[in-house]
Parts: structure tokens; C-alpha cells; sequence
């Protein structure tokens, strides 16, 4: 225990922060991260006696006294107020990922958009100094514009509803209003807002179910006997999960930060302001074998 209280001195980051949907993929690697830096973490999840999704929490390094976990919900008002009041930071990662919704509007827009906004309601309240929002490159890319090689996607670009609601893609649409309320509340506020807008996140689980882009791997090795012809950006979770950390503790971090790895049809997208962080991305090959490794090790696939 002390050399995380060592750690969080040496580096001037011993300070309290909130991390939303806790349990999560990308949440879970912010949590194990920021213990590690020496932060006091408050984890929100939706039922803290769940034992099946928080144990993998409980469990990690410097968890004893530095993590407290808070029931949250995000359809409800002020749900959020006690775990973020007396926070510095605020990592809001919970939103619904759901390929297939059969009700849209209660299943995927609803807590995406209202969560977000309550969330930063509680900590407009707390006068949180930073709020990193977990956006998605499915709130930049789909908008109807061509992706060739010649073309740099960067943060100015942003989803179309218009274009996600015509093409019926449902979790796009989800974080394109999410993200868009986010920014008009910063705006109106003065709260200070960074987004992290990831790709496919790949590589190694904390948590005991699987995420999407896990499973994608996991489909490529297990015999599913025929796969989409698509393309996905893919980035490893260790590396969304450190820009997340960084973009609270470097200053001059701000707007929209995308880090993802672009796969055939190559285009090209802006990391500039990722390795202004100071991240390097992990090589593809690599988050691949350690998201195969992970597999295996948590019993989805055998061989």
C-alpha cells in the first residue's frame, strides 16, 4: 500500500477520481490504472453486491481503501451526485454497446444521451475540474463522406444522426447524440471537457464477459463459418484506457482525441493529438495475440 501512496506522490496525482460503468471493458483498465498512479478511485456500477461483475475490481492491486464502489443509474437524476462530489476527475465510460437493440430509443439512445447528461449535471454540481468523456469513432465517421487513402480522419469530423438514423445504425446514433449534448452542456457550463473517441477496442479482458471487439477476434479463430466483409478500427485497451488517464493529467490536452489503428480499406486517421499525450500505439499484431492470449485464459475459446 505504500508504494502506491509513494507512486501517487512521486508523479503529483494523488487526488480522487470517479469512474462510470466501472465494470466495464475500457472503465476496468482506467480503474487498474489510476490505482496504480495512486488516485482514490469511486467506481459506479449498477449493483455494487454484484459479486460476478465487480470482483475483478475488488481484486486489483491497491483496491483495499483506494477503491470505493457507488450504485448508480443512468436514468436517474442526481444518481451520480454522491460519487462524483469531492472528485478532481470524472471518467464517464458508461453507455450501452448493444450490436442488435430491439427498442433503439430505451435500450441505446436514452441511456447514452440522458446518462451522459446527468452525469455531467452531478459534476457541474461537484465543480469537477475535468470530464473525460469515452466517445467512439462511431460518432466521427458516419456521415456519408468518402474514406480513401488520401483522406485524414480527424476530430473535426462528426457523425450525421441524419445519416445513422437512415442507415439504421442505432449505437452510432447513440453516441452521436451523446457526445454532441456533451459538448453543448461544456460549452454552456464552462465545465471542462475532453473526449476519447476509440475504434474496435481489442486486447486483453479484466472483466469476466465478453466485449464486442474481443469477440470479433474470437469469431476469426473459432470456426464461425463465415464472417462480414467489413473493416474495423482497432486499438488495443490499454492504450484507451491510458489516453483517458492522460487527457486528465496533461494540461493542454483538449477537444477530441481519436486513437484507433485503421485496417483494410486503409485510411488515414489523425493521432496527432494522442502522441501529444505521449502514447505510442501497441502494434496490431500485438493487441491481436493478447486479446487471443486472453481468450484462452478465460475459458471463451480452446484449443
Amino acid at each position: 500500500m505504500s508504494s502506491l501512496s509513494e507512486a501517487g506522490a512521486a508523479t503529483g496525482t494523488a487526488k480522487v477520481a470517479c469512474v462510470t460503468g466501472a465494470s466495464g471493458y475500457i472503465a476496468s483498465w482506467i480503474v487498474k490504472l489510476l490505482l496504480a498512479r495512486g488516485y482514490t478511485v469511486r467506481a459506479t456500477v449498477r449493483d455494487p453486491d454484484d459479486t460476478e461483475k465487480t470482483a475483478h475490481l475488488r481484486a486489483m492491486d491497491g483496491a483495499g481503501g483506494w477503491l470505493h464502489l457507488f450504485r448508480a443509474n443512468l436514468l436517474e437524476e442526481g444518481s451520480f451526485d454522491a460519487a462524483v462530489d469531492g472528485c478532481h476527475c470524472v471518467f464517464h465510460t458508461a453507455s450501452p454497446v448493444l450490436p442488435d437493440a430491439e427498442d433503439p430509443q430505451a435500450e441505446l439512445i436514452d441511456p447514452a444521451l440522458k446518462g451522459t447528461l446527468n452525469v455531467l449535471s452531478s459534476c457541474k454540481k461537484a465543480s469537477v475540474e475535468r470530464v473525460i468523456l469515452t466517445s467512439s469513432m462511431a460518432a466521427v465517421r458516419v456521415n456519408g463522406r468518402p474514406r480513401t487513402p488520401d483522406v485524414v480522419v480527424d476530430e473535426t469530423w462528426f457523425s450525421s444522426p441524419e445519416v445513422c438514423m437512415k442507415e439504421q445504425r442505432w449505437y452510432a446514433l447513440s453516441k452521436t447524440l451523446a457526445e454532441e449534448a456533451a459538448w453543448t452542456f461544456s460549452k454552456d457550463s464552462g465545465l471542462d471537457l475532453v473526449t476519447i473517441n476509440p475504434g474496435w477496442v481489442i486486447g486483453p479482458l479484466l472483466q469476466p464477459k465478453l466485449n464486442i471487439g474481443a469477440e470479433a477476434i474470437m469469431k476469426l479463430i473459432d470456426g464461425t463459418p463465415t464472417y462480414p466483409n467489413v473493416s474495423h478500427e482497432l486499438v488495443n485497451v490499454k492504450d484507451v484506457a491510458m489516453a483517458h488517464v492522460l487527457a486528465y493529467e496533461v494540461p493542454s490536452a483538449k477537444g477530441r482525441c481519436a486513437e484507433d489503428n485503421p485496417f483494410v480499406p486503409k485510411f488515414q486517421v489523425s493521432k496527432d493529438k494522442i502522441i501529444s499525450l505521449g502514447i505510442k500505439s501497441t502494434p496490431l499484431e500485438t493487441s491481436i495475440m493478447e486479446t487471443v492470449d486472453s481468450l484462452k485464459q478465460k475459458g471463451f475459446v480452446k484449443f
